[in-house]
C-alpha cells in the first residue's frame, strides 16, 4: 500500500505518457512474458501512478494493440532498410526473409503480440498490409520488380501469400536445436536462413537477377 500511494504522489515527468507507457509494456514482454503484463505492472515500469495509464489506454487490450502497432512500424523499418541494402530484386528477396525472420527471434514476445492482438482471428493484423509501404506490400513489389506480372493479381497474391507463410514459419522454427549442425555447416544463422529460402523457390520462374 504504502509502495502504491508513493507512487500515485510521485510528479509526473515524462513528455509523452503513451510512448512510455508503449515502451515499458515492451520492455516487460520481453523480460517476463505477455502473462506479466497489466496496466498496473507498466505504470509500474514507467515510473508512474498506477491511475495514469488510463489517461490512454481503457484496459490492457488497448495497451496490447499499441504495442503490437508498433511492432509492425518496426518491422516496416526492419525490411524497408534490409530491401535498401539490396543490389538486385533476388537479394532483396532473400534480405527481406532474413529480415523477418530476424526481426522475430530478436523481439520474440512483441512479434506474438503483433498477431495476437487481431480483432478478427480469422483476419490478418490490419497494420501488416496498411498503406503501399507496408511490410505485406515490400514483398509484393520486390517479387514485381524481380519480374513477377503486375497485372496477373491473383498470382502475386499466391506469391505474396506464400512468401509471408514461409517466412513465418521459418521464424517460429529457425530456434529449434535440431537445426544447429545445419547452422554450423552453412556457417551460422543468417547463412542458413539465405540457404532454406533459396530452397524455398519464392522467386517467379522468370525473374531478374
Amino acid at each position: 500500500m504504502r509502495d502504491s500511494q508513493a507512487a500515485e504522489a510521485r510528479p509526473y515527468h515524462h513528455g509523452d505518457l503513451s510512448r512510455a507507457l508503449v515502451d515499458a509494456a515492451r520492455r516487460l514482454l520481453e523480460a517476463e512474458g505477455p502473462s506479466a503484463l497489466s496496466l498496473r505492472a507498466v505504470a509500474r515500469e514507467a515510473g508512474v501512478s498506477p491511475a495514469a495509464p488510463y489517461h490512454h489506454f481503457k484496459d490492457k487490450g488497448e495497451l496490447l494493440e499499441a504495442v503490437a502497432h508498433e511492432g509492425w512500424d518496426l518491422l516496416d523499418a526492419a525490411l524497408a532498410k534490409a530491401k535498401a541494402a539490396a543490389s538486385a530484386p533476388r537479394e532483396a528477396m532473400s534480405n527481406l526473409g532474413v529480415a523477418y525472420v530476424c526481426f522475430a527471434r530478436e523481439n520474440p514476445a512483441l512479434y506474438r503480440v503483433m498477431y495476437d492482438t487481431a480483432r478478427d482471428r480469422a483476419d490478418l493484423p490490419d497494420k501488416m498490409q496498411e498503406g503501399d509501404d507496408s511490410a505485406y506490400c515490400k514483398v509484393r513489389d520486390t517479387m514485381i520488380e524481380g519480374g513477377a506480372d503486375p497485372n496477373d493479381t491473383h498470382e502475386i497474391e499466391l506469391a505474396t501469400t506464400a512468401a509471408w507463410c514461409s517466412a513465418h514459419g521459418l521464424a517460429e522454427m529457425a530456434g529449434f536445436k535440431q537445426f544447429e549442425h545445419i547452422k554450423a555447416a552453412c556457417g551460422g544463422e543468417v547463412p542458413f536462413l539465405r540457404a532454406i529460402f533459396a530452397h524455398m523457390g519464392l522467386f517467379h520462374p522468370g525473374g531478374a537477377d
